[in-house]
């Protein structure tokens, strides 16, 4: 087992399946352990964004568009995260964007830090192969 995967099983236990009460258990242990401020930006490209990344979308559509929704070229500031409802399965951030100060409730899995030397940066990645992978 890679360090990644212990890391997780340290958190969760021996059953780490993707479920809402595993979702619940870690957005409290992310919830003690993160530092702030946190710096976020996106890991790849939100689902909105997709057809505009990949192409087919109208660039200047796109542009517009992203005054008004997070992108995940963004940079934003952490606020809190947002507990997951009881059939949740996503712990979300909610965020400021640096650019025009405007909050949004972006998925976690969705985001990482901004700087890779942080404890953050390793909490956030894992949460993200967590909610991914299992």
């Amino acid at each position: 087992m890679d360090d990644q995967n212990k890391r997780i099983h340290n958190i969760l236990g021996k059953e780490c399946e993707h479920n809402s009460q595993n979702t619940l258990t870690y957005f409290n242990y992310l919830k003690s352990k993160i530092k702030y401020p946190c710096m976020l930006t996106g890991m790849e490209d939100f689902p909105w964004e997709e057809k505009y990344v990949i192409g087919g979308g109208d660039q200047k559509e796109y542009e517009k568009l992203k005054k008004d929704n997070p992108s995940y070229t963004d940079k934003y500031e952490l606020l809190e995260l947002i507990e997951p409802d009881s059939w949740g399965d996503e712990i979300f951030a909610k965020a400021r964007r640096l650019s025009d100060k405007k909050i949004f409730a972006i998925g976690l899995s969705w985001l990482e830090c901004t700087d890779v030397e942080s404890d953050n940066y390793q909490l956030i990645d894992d949460y993200a192969m967590w909610h991914t992978n299992y």
